[in-house]
């Protein structure tokens, strides 16, 4: 099973009438989005599935993909990666699965699944980590295909 969590791009902060899941992208944050979106659509096989967190910056950060996707509270900024690893059907779903989520959670993701202390994990706006589950010689095994930041590409 491949998982690929992507992080959303850049947002404006927090301002007065506007709460966090109201904050929609910046400039730049639509560019990395959209620089973002051209690679994984080059790297996606067909049947990847797509969920999103609900807040408008994760929503803007997935559109540029061009795919459909469902919009799940698991992987909102209250998420766990408990209802994150479940709603992936990690490890044992058939389909490529993209998340689009949030700092912590996407960190605690990475450092769960790799065998790392969650707390030195830091996701960088707009980037994608790909991991990848299988079993060799029956033993499990997860490996970190490739990560990738919108500035380097």
């Amino acid at each position: 099973m491949d998982l690929i969590l992507w992080r959303h791009a850049e947002a404006v902060p927090i301002e007065e009438g506007l709460t966090d899941a109201e904050r929609p992208l910046t400039h730049r944050g639509e560019r990395q989005a959209t620089r973002m979106a051209q690679w994984l659509e080059r790297q996606l096989p067909d049947g990847a599935k797509v969920m999103c967190s609900p807040t408008v910056r994760t929503q803007q950060t997935v559109l540029p993909l061009g795919r459909k996707y469902k919009l799940r509270d698991e992987i909102s900024p209250q998420g766990t990666v408990e209802h994150a690893l479940e709603l992936a059907q990690w490890p044992t779903a058939k389909n490529t699965m993209v998340m689009v989520s949030h700092q912590p959670l996407i960190g605690l993701l990475v450092s769960q699944l790799l065998g790392m202390p969650a707390h030195e994990m830091m996701i960088k706006k707009g980037s994608v980590w790909w991991l990848r589950y299988k079993l060799k010689e029956g033993v499990p095994q997860v490996s970190l295909l490739t990560v990738q930041s919108p500035e380097l590409l």
